[in-house]
């Protein structure tokens, strides 16, 4: 037996020592921990592998990965005028999902499982879907919109696990009954509590954060309730994200009906995340009053810390706003959402480029990039450790002797 085999089994024993159970997906019995999917480059091959190979769920995020590879971004990153740039762009970005699915199963060896999320609100969204199933992913994760068309893009893929990301009862209900009538049920559901998540949040605006019906408590023994009516109890997995930090807080879920946790933010300030040592620090080093929820370029709301670019395009946003009434052509060569409020003059969207923001977060410049995250507190403070030591404490409950 080799030592990452040994190590994931330690971990099964520790998770059942503490009283959480296990969880079957995709044929496999899983640690109740999911490791969410992060864009632009944040999690990709590196990360999920590390948290596949120790039995979790490992997701890369399909968004622009291309950055992460030198020779792909020399092919486009000075693409402009041309009349194919987009087409040539994403056509890179697929090489790279390819890469780091590759990349992320290697280092998993079988063990765990290795996801895909893909936002619906891509305009290569349909394409992602097919070059994730093509390169092996084992499951595809969809947020950023109701994914209804999933089951009829995958028809011919039945061992692929499907997760659309959804934020209440309502939604839930919605997409297991459109599903159902074409013959397929979720394989698990991400219920995310968008007051406690980063990134982009399943709410209609802002305001809306703060709704009860978000709350787990209300939520959760609804969708239950739902599962029983419709005769589908036991049938479709929920995997309960944002907020959660701690071996306590998956007990009380799992004990609520919840199969497992999703977590983003914990993972990104790990060492095997794929961005930058300052990229991971900014999330690290953020305090609670450093977060701002704001309308993203997506239309919904965000999550992010609260940078001198973020501040200055807070206190421009309504003057941006006001002369948003003109499409132009995309600033990045390529239509990367279906809905850009700076592309398409929306002024009821942010007027700024979220792929090029996130593309500096990801390299860690505080000046210029966008850096999402999540409300909770981080288990190890401002720590950068491995992804094993967020293992053994989700699971275990133990810290590291050095913090």
């Amino acid at each position: 037996m080799d030592e990452q085999n040994s190590i994931a089994q330690q971990l099964a024993r520790m998770a059942q020592q503490s009283g959480l159970q296990m969880w079957p997906l995709a044929g496999k019995d899983l640690l109740p921990v999911v490791q969410g999917g992060m864009g632009v480059g944040v999690s990709a091959g590196g990360l999920a592998g590390a948290v596949a190979s120790l039995g979790g769920v490992g997701t890369i995020s399909s968004v622009d990965l291309r950055r992460l590879h030198p020779d792909l971004m020399a092919q486009t990153s000075h693409l402009d005028k041309e009349p194919d740039a987009g087409a040539q762009i994403d056509k890179a970005n697929l090489i790279a999902l390819d890469r780091e699915i590759k990349k992320a199963k290697a280092t998993a060896n079988g063990r765990g499982l290795v996801a895909v999320n893909i936002m619906k609100a891509l305009t290569s969204y349909e394409a992602c879907v097919q070059q994730a199933i093509d390169s092996g992913a084992e499951a595809v994760v969809v947020g950023a919109g109701l994914p209804l068309d999933l089951p009829d893009l995958t028809a011919h893929h039945a061992k692929v696990a499907l997760i659309p990301i959804l934020s209440d009862a309502r939604g839930v209900q919605l997409v297991v009954k459109k599903w159902e009538k074409k013959g397929r049920l979720p394989d698990a559901i991400v219920l995310e509590h968008p007051r406690l998540a980063g990134g982009h949040l399943g709410a209609a605006k802002v305001a809306d954060l703060q709704d009860d019906r978000f709350n787990f408590e209300i939520s959760v023994p609804q969708i239950l309730s739902f599962f029983q009516t419709m005769g589908i109890e036991g049938k479709i997995p929920l995997i309960a994200a944002g907020g959660i930090h701690c071996k306590e807080d998956i007990q009380r879920l799992q004990s609520m009906g919840v199969s497992a946790v999703q977590l983003g933010t914990a993972f990104a300030v790990t060492q095997e995340c794929d961005a930058a040592l300052a990229f991971k620090q900014v999330l690290a080093n953020a305090k609670p009053t450093d977060l701002v929820e704001f309308v993203s370029v997506a239309g919904l709301p965000a999550r992010a810390v609260r940078t001198p670019w973020l501040d200055k395009y807070l206190h421009l946003e309504e003057k941006l706003k006001h002369v948003a009434h003109v499409k132009k052509k995309c600033n990045m060569s390529f239509d990367c959402l279906t809905h850009c409020g700076l592309r398409d003059g929306n002024a009821g969207v942010g007027q700024f480029c979220i792929d090029k923001q996130l593309g500096h977060a990801l390299k860690g410049e505080i000046d210029k990039g966008l850096f999402f995250r999540g409300a909770g507190i981080l288990p190890f403070g401002q720590d950068i450790l491995p992804v094993k030591a967020l293992m053994d404490w989700l699971l275990g409950g133990l810290r590291p002797a050095l913090v």
